[in-house]
């Protein structure tokens, strides 16, 4: 099951991602859908059929968007944060073998095509919450447990 929390700038981008899909990109291939359909027979009408599968896929996506921006809850910063790994926060790790990583942690709709942001679902996420610079934890991996140190904290 997925967190229901999400940062302002991931609510504003699945927003605007709504928004380009009703208004955009559903109306062109709404028209590319009737000019093909109006060549005759659909059958084999690749132009046809590709915007409608199309049609449905943008219709499928604007269904998510709708129900899931009606239920998220935006995280937003509070001074109380620093200093402590909350939702939202930039986090720098080390390992003993001198592996470094950053990322921040958002709510699971943020991460995709993101290299550098993880999910508050995460194994990592949830060792890290409410820990403090030079605190060590541990990660349970499918290659077992990881130690890391936390080197910084920014909001």
């Amino acid at each position: 099951m997925k967190t229901n929390l999400i940062t302002r700038e991931g609510y504003e981008k699945l927003q605007q991602e709504l928004n380009d899909l009703w208004r955009e990109e559903r109306p062109e291939v709404t028209k590319k859908v009737t000019w093909a359909a109006s060549l005759g027979d659909r059958s084999e009408n690749a132009d046809y059929q590709y915007n409608k599968k199309r049609l449905r896929e943008i219709d499928r996506r604007v269904r998510y968007l709708r129900k899931r921006l009606e239920i998220v809850i935006i995280v937003d910063y509070s001074p109380q944060q620093d200093g402590k790994v909350f939702f939202g926060a930039w986090v720098e790790i080390e390992n003993e073998q001198g592996e470094v990583k950053t990322f921040r942690i958002v709510g699971p709709d943020e991460i995709y095509g993101r290299n550098d942001y993880t999910s508050i679902d995460s194994p990592m996420a949830r060792a890290l919450l409410k820990k403090e610079v030079d605190d060590e934890f541990e990660v349970v991996t499918p290659l077992g447990k990881k130690l890391w140190f936390i080197n910084s904290i920014k909001y």
